[in-house]
């Protein structure tokens, strides 16, 4: 009885819970956060940490045992924030979970043991499944986006530079150049998740543990890649949460740009959504309005925001564990951030699977303003001699004197300026012809590394083997990084083994 009493007792330090106000503002918020997101890991990491107990021989397989399954039954249920009993906190309820559900005290049980460590190593574990989570989301997006490149690849339409109609594209290839960078993104994020993969765990409170624990063999058991080598790192820093931050944020940006020219294309009425994904005015009943590109153009900002916040919480903190950088800088704004993320792809992912291009209006687009200019004055120059330069200035007095949304070929004006500076242009008519036709000018372009469907087809080919690549690489970290199984199969060998030595 004097054993379950002195290990019921948390600390002698001092002598009441904490205040009910600290528990209503602070204390169980976190302890309702960390339970919905942290309890599986936290779960693990003590699964691990009793295997090792195991292996220096501080406990017996049936202490083991008896360990693990009672890790197995807590939960939302079993599990509640109590200031006088486990002082709010997870860690503490946790211990306490177990301790009430072993037949005897198992003296050794977190002997050598931080919580500061252990909390490090459940939030990190939680980021890297939560990443592996938005990378997937990414990869899906980018699939969407690159099929539909593959459907569009010939479909001209107007290339916009400074707001302005500049060149002949295609829809295909303006997505090509979004499912691109989808793929980049994932890459980034997909590097971020190596980066971070060191595990904490067996770091201690700061300067490392006493014991021998076999760290090597703690990471792996926990899926990480390798144990975080310093450990005072291991526990002080939540770097790994600023640079998925970073990575989010400038994803956010650039996809804020690619959902604004989607916009842009809705408001010249290049493109379409269904009915169930668009708006309306309540004034004016002729409008048919977009704002779930405007919602998902707004989601990005949250990215930077995110960015932002975790970085003021972190900066100018003595380089240690600290609450304020573990809980207000750490991983619930790692958790709204990634929810974010997620939300803005799957939002954007359904856009580009509905959206309709009006291939009509988009070809008539590409002939009311001279966007063939730039073929022009380089076949003036190809084809005549005429300095390219000149051959630029030619072309803009031709523009000028043909009106500026006139397209239709006027082959002897085009004659008359060239002549002002003292040129002949022989097939005038020709050229014109060429200059204003939208598919001749995707089909002038080089077959490689431009707008030329061709192009754009060898692009998306190998788009796929990225995209192949990356889907590979997540696979492999996430079975590696989902130990659960594992560790139960462990638990049972362990058991099973000391049954079978006791009975011979």
């Amino acid at each position: 009885m004097q054993a379950r009493e002195t290990q019921a007792r948390l600390t002698g330090r001092i002598a009441a819970g904490p205040a009910q106000l600290l528990h209503e503002e602070i204390l169980r918020p976190q302890f309702e956060f960390d339970l919905a997101h942290l309890l599986p890991w936290y779960v693990r990491a003590e699964k691990v940490i009793c295997l090792e107990y195991r292996r220096m021989g501080l406990i017996g397989a049936a202490d083991a045992g008896h360990i693990a399954r009672a890790l197995d039954t807590a939960d939302a249920g079993t599990l509640r924030p109590a200031p006088d009993e486990n002082m709010s906190d997870l860690a503490f309820a946790l211990e306490r979970h177990v301790a009430g559900r072993l037949p005897a005290p198992v003296p050794m049980w977190h002997v050598d043991r931080s919580r500061n460590d252990l909390q490090a190593c459940a939030q990190l574990m939680h980021g890297r499944w939560r990443l592996l989570g938005a990378i997937d989301t990414m990869l899906a997006c980018a699939r969407v986006a690159h099929g539909r490149a593959g459907e569009f690849r010939s479909t001209p339409m107007p290339g916009y530079t400074h707001f302005q109609a500049a060149q002949v594209v295609t829809a295909g290839f303006h997505l090509a150049a979004l499912s691109g960078y989808l793929i980049h993104a994932a890459r980034r994020l997909l590097s971020t998740y190596d980066d971070i993969d060191l595990c904490p765990l067996g770091a201690g409170a700061m300067a490392g543990q006493e014991l021998a624990w076999d760290r090597d063999r703690m990471a792996r058991l926990l899926g990480f890649a390798a144990p975080q080598p310093h450990p005072l790192t291991a526990v002080a820093s939540r770097t790994w949460v600023l640079e998925v931050a970073a990575e989010c944020s400038t994803t956010g940006v650039t996809l804020s740009r690619f959902v604004t020219d989607l916009m842009s294309w809705g408001g010249a009425q290049l493109i379409d959504l269904p009915d169930e994904l668009s708006g309306i005015s309540s004034a004016m009943p002729q409008k048919k309005n977009f704002p779930i590109l405007e919602r998902i153009r707004g989601k990005t900002a949250h990215l930077t925001s995110w960015y932002a916040d975790t970085a003021t919480a972190q900066r100018a903190t003595p380089y240690s564990n600290s609450v304020e950088v573990a809980k207000e800088g750490g991983v619930s704004g790692l958790d709204a951030g990634l929810s974010g993320l997620e939300s803005l792809l799957r939002l954007l992912t359904c856009v580009l699977e509905r959206l309709s291009c009006d291939t009509e209006r988009m070809r008539s687009a590409c002939r009311g303003h001279h966007l063939g200019a730039f073929t022009l004055a380089n076949q003036l120059t190809l084809r005549t001699g005429m300095p390219w330069r000149l051959a630029q200035v030619v072309v803009g007095e031709y523009v000028v004197a043909a009106g500026p949304d006139d397209d239709e070929p006027r082959p002897e004006l085009l004659v008359t300026v060239a002549a002002r500076h003292g040129w002949t242009v022989p097939d005038a008519a020709g050229l014109l012809d060429a200059a204003g036709d939208p598919d001749r000018l995707l089909t002038m372009k080089s077959e490689h590394a431009s707008a030329h469907p061709a192009a754009v087809a060898e692009l998306l080919s190998a788009q796929d083997g990225d995209l192949a690549d990356l889907d590979r690489r997540s696979a492999e970290r996430r079975r590696r990084a989902d130990v659960a199984d594992r560790l139960t199969e462990m638990f049972a060998h362990d058991t099973e083994e000391e049954r079978c030595a006791t009975t011979a």
